[in-house]
């Protein structure tokens, strides 16, 4: 955002660090930003912004996000609580209560690629989440166009240890999850019914599907390897054909050659979003892969793409970073 040439940054809030700049908390920002940290206060800041970004745990954005906030501005939320539309479902995997069930029709999906219209007339963004992201964008062609068994859909996903925050958490200590790989919240990852959801408007039929997070030793980055039962022979044309279809001209969309597939050192640091497959013809199943950084295209990034779209700027303003490779 410091590097939008259409933007001023004018607050910055902490419940941890009021009263501190910013490049004393991160000094990687030393000489870039001395913005001071206040409390926050939604409400007020409302009244002085375009456009306010929040990143709050589940349970409490849905409480302080109101109509009347709204009203002076709008908000893109990086949090879960406005992304599904369901309050039972809602509630059923988030395990809390929602205090906001009459904004979640006025929240819009914030999937930019597939949801630009929407985003453009909205007052509510609900930033995706970032396996979500991942997912949706590497799956949706397929579901949309192609002949395949909804029931049949497997997602595989492995995640960096930025994805658990900064907060402290044994599970993602060094020692604990370097020299390791896990599954984890398998049957009950909270991106699920977010996944589910937005496939089922993109392709207009009940999806109910398997997925299943790894945690990596690594700092960031997603690979989503996704699996699909094919009704009908297809060749590699036929599906890379339905893909640039939805994909050729997206900015942040990358589809890879035949037999290269996407790796997280390829997208690190960037908002793009690779995605690459291969057709298994012994079981008649395709094999999708695709991979972003959790923190760009997973998150601010994507946070970013939207606000530029909100105010009908250009979509990659503020994004064009390279990829850094290697590292």
């Amino acid at each position: 955002m410091l590097d939008h040439p259409y933007v001023e940054i004018t607050h910055a809030t902490s419940k941890s660090y009021v009263g501190k700049a910013f490049n004393q908390i991160y000094e990687n920002f030393s000489e870039i930003s001395e913005l001071e940290c206040v409390e926050e206060d939604i409400a007020s800041i409302s009244k002085e912004t375009d456009v306010i970004f929040i990143a709050l745990p589940h349970g409490i954005a849905s409480a302080k996000v109101t109509e009347s906030i709204l009203q002076n501005t709008k908000i893109i939320d990086i949090g879960a609580d406005f992304r599904l539309k369901d309050i039972n479902t809602y509630e059923q995997w988030y395990k809390t209560e929602h205090y906001g069930k009459e904004l979640l029709n006025k929240a819009v999906y914030g999937l930019c690629e597939w949801n630009r219209e929407n985003i453009k007339n909205a007052k509510l963004i609900a930033n995706p989440g970032c396996y979500a992201t991942c997912s949706i964008l590497t799956l949706a062609p397929l579901l949309k166009d192609l002949p395949v068994k909804k029931d049949s859909i497997v997602i595989d996903a492995k995640s960096g240890v930025t994805g658990a925050g900064r907060t402290l958490n044994i599970s993602s200590h060094y020692n604990e999850c370097n020299e390791s790989v896990k599954a984890y919240k398998l049957t009950s990852h909270r991106h699920t019914p977010e996944i589910e959801q937005c496939l089922r408007e993109i392709c207009g039929e009940e999806i109910i599907l398997t997925f299943t997070p790894h945690l990596i030793p690594m700092n960031r980055g997603i690979l989503v390897t996704a699996y699909a039962q094919l009704n009908e022979n297809l060749s590699y044309t036929d599906i890379k054909n339905v893909y640039e279809k939805y994909y050729k001209n997206e900015q942040f969309i990358r589809l890879t050659k035949e037999n290269i597939y996407p790796e997280t050192r390829w997208v690190k640091g960037s908002n793009y979003c690779d995605i690459g497959f291969a057709l298994d013809e012994r079981t008649n199943r395709i094999i999708l892969t695709g991979a972003i950084d959790n923190l760009v295209k997973g998150a601010s990034g994507q946070a970013v793409q939207n606000m530029n779209i909100l105010f009908d700027l250009p979509e990659k303003t503020g994004l064009g970073n390279i990829p850094v490779f290697p590292i």
